[in-house]
């Protein structure tokens, strides 16, 4: 199959899905690597060093749109490249559901192109493995964002996260217990943070405790008491997701209203919609602004910041699935791995998603075609 990687066009975006590795890979098994000029240069990849293990050089979009038969990308199509896209493409991309517009969704029906969210797709134990590797290094990069915002230099409370002898450390509160919850929760409780998890599910809360033995400490996110912790947090950080849907706005205006002045809130619901009322897109160049005296950071390609650790754990994370498709073809690809279909957005000029579906507001159709029997799996 003939593959080409686009250089990202979306504001700061600097990852790129497959690494020189993942090319070495493809090519090994057959197919063709085009790759758009200067496409990983920003992740640290220079374009010589996809031409040595085999990729093939493409000068612009159009060239790549219009030679091969499947698009691996970052974020979502935007405007102009679903008007590039030629039937029956195949298309790889985060699923970024506040990127979507009527226009793109439209012209990707229209061309009956089969376009696929990556982070919804599962494994085998219910985990989903694109999503989980994203969380976990943004997890680790929320300390050195909250930190550096508490200074008094950004307009912070002038406050260090460990605090000091006889000074108490900084009160970290997070929205979720999933798996950017728990990798943030590690990366605050290293540095002596005093640090709250807030979930709605028992079971998560539970497993938080068992992790790091009883030094977090967990509460049900239920609107009491993340109005509680609110109060008294120096570091808020959002961290709800739901697949596919847009987050819930679990913080009202009214709790942001009630918290420190010169607090931070960090937002990483904020790609598909963000769970605190306040909270809007930011971009790297201008991360954060300052609502109610608390300074909020709402960046949704938080990870474009570190984009070669990013794009090494997509690589690692997505190539078997473009492998799959590759080799097999989509329906097949489909049929054999079940579990792909929940990543599974447009497929031949219908709309397979309920999350998009609802957010366009049109139908949501399963393709009589990838019904498959348990002896598929």
């Amino acid at each position: 199959m003939k593959i080409g990687i686009v250089k990202e066009r979306n504001i700061e975006e600097k990852r790129v899905p497959i690494t020189p590795a993942g090319v070495y890979a493809l090519v090994r098994e057959g197919h063709e690597v085009y790759i758009e000029e200067n496409a990983g240069a920003e992740a640290g990849f220079s374009d010589e060093a996809y031409f040595v293990v085999g990729a093939k050089h493409a000068e612009s979009r159009q060239e790549i749109f219009d030679k091969v038969e499947m698009i691996v990308k970052v974020m979502p199509p935007d405007e102009t490249e679903a008007q590039l896209l030629k039937p029956k493409q195949i298309v790889l991309s985060f699923f970024q559901l506040t990127m979507r517009t009527e226009k793109i969704v439209n012209a990707l029906l229209k061309k009956k192109v089969y376009s696929f969210g990556t982070e919804l797709i599962p494994a085998a134990d219910g985990s989903y493995p694109v999503l989980v590797a994203m969380s976990e290094i943004a997890g680790r990069m929320l300390p050195q964002i909250a930190g550096r915002y508490l200074e008094s230099t950004y307009g912070g409370r002038g406050i260090v996260l460990g605090g000091g002898p006889g000074v108490p450390p900084a009160s970290v509160v997070i929205l979720g217990g999933g798996a950017v919850g728990t990798s943030a929760a590690q990366a605050f409780l290293g540095l002596g943070c005093q640090v709250f998890v807030l979930d709605k599910s028992i079971t998560a809360l539970r497993n938080i405790d068992r992790l790091f033995q009883r030094r977090a400490i967990t509460m049900m996110a239920n609107p009491y008491d993340i109005e509680k912790v609110a109060r008294f947090a120096d570091v808020l950080i959002g961290a709800i997701y739901v697949p596919g849907e847009r987050t819930p706005r679990i913080v009202a205006r009214d709790v942001v209203m009630q918290m420190k002045e010169g607090s931070v809130i960090i937002d990483l619901s904020i790609d598909q919609g963000g769970c605190i009322e306040t909270c809007r897109p930011t971009t790297l160049s201008e991360p954060t602004y300052v609502e109610h005296g608390v300074i909020h950071y709402c960046v949704p390609n938080i990870l474009s910041s570190v984009a070669r650790t990013a794009s090494h754990a997509l690589n690692n994370v997505t190539l078997g699935f473009v492998r799959d498709v590759a080799r097999w073809g989509v329906e097949e690809a489909l049929r054999r791995k079940p579990n792909y279909q929940h990543g599974l957005l447009t497929f031949d000029g219908v709309c397979t998603h309920q999350g998009l579906a609802d957010f366009m507001g049109i139908e949501s159709v399963v393709p009589a075609s990838l019904i498959v029997s348990e002896s598929h799996n």
